[in-house]
C-alpha cells in the first residue's frame, strides 16, 4: 500500500487569493476549477468561486483548497484565534499546517512570503528543538507552523 496526505483547505469565498499567495510562497503548478466550469449558471453568485484547487510542487508540497457554498464573509473572520499566553499556545482552531524546511534560509523564505498581513503567533527564531521555529496566522486564517527539520542548534 501507498498513501500519500495533503492539506485540504476550507475558504470563505478567497480561495483563488489564498491560493495566489501560496504559489507564490511555494512555487508549483495551480489548478483551479469553478463551480461554473462544472454547470453552475454563469450568473449565479458563485459561480467563480472555487470548487476544487490544487498546488503541487515537484518536491511534494501538496494543498488543495475549496470556497464552501454559501460562506463568502472571507476566511479570516471564520478562521478563529490562535495566540501565545504565558509560554503556551492557545487557540480554538481545529489544526494547524506545519511544515519543515531544510535549512533556515527555506524557512525564512516561507515566513516572509506568508507574513504580509499575518498576526504573528510565535517569532521565528531558534528553539530548542529547532534552528529556526516559527507560528503565524495568514491573512486568510491559516495558521502555519514554520520550522528547519533535524537538530537543534548547539547549545552555548
Amino acid at each position: 500500500m501507498s498513501l500519500t496526505t495533503a492539506t485540504h483547505l476550507n475558504f470563505r469565498g478567497d480561495a483563488r487569493d489564498a491560493l495566489r499567495l501560496y504559489q507564490s510562497v511555494f512555487g508549483g503548478a495551480l489548478s483551479i476549477t469553478t463551480y461554473g466550469e462544472l454547470g453552475m449558471p454563469a450568473g449565479a453568485p458563485e459561480a467563480d468561486k472555487v470548487v476544487f484547487a490544487r498546488l503541487a510542487t515537484e518536491d511534494g508540497f501538496r494543498l488543495l483548497a475549496y470556497d464552501v457554498p454559501g460562506r463568502t464573509e472571507g476566511s479570516a473572520t471564520a478562521a478563529g484565534s490562535t495566540r501565545r499566553e504565558n509560554g503556551v499556545t492557545l487557540t480554538d482552531q481545529p489544526f494547524f499546517v506545519s511544515v519543515d524546511a531544510s535549512t533556515l534560509e527555506e524557512v525564512q523564505g516561507v515566513w516572509d512570503g506568508l507574513a504580509a498581513g499575518a498576526t504573528v503567533v510565535e517569532p521565528l527564531a531558534a528553539s530548542a528543538w529547532s534552528a529556526g521555529f516559527g507560528m503565524l496566522t495568514d491573512r486568510f486564517g491559516v495558521t502555519w507552523v514554520l520550522g528547519v527539520a533535524g537538530a537543534a542548534p548547539a547549545a552555548g
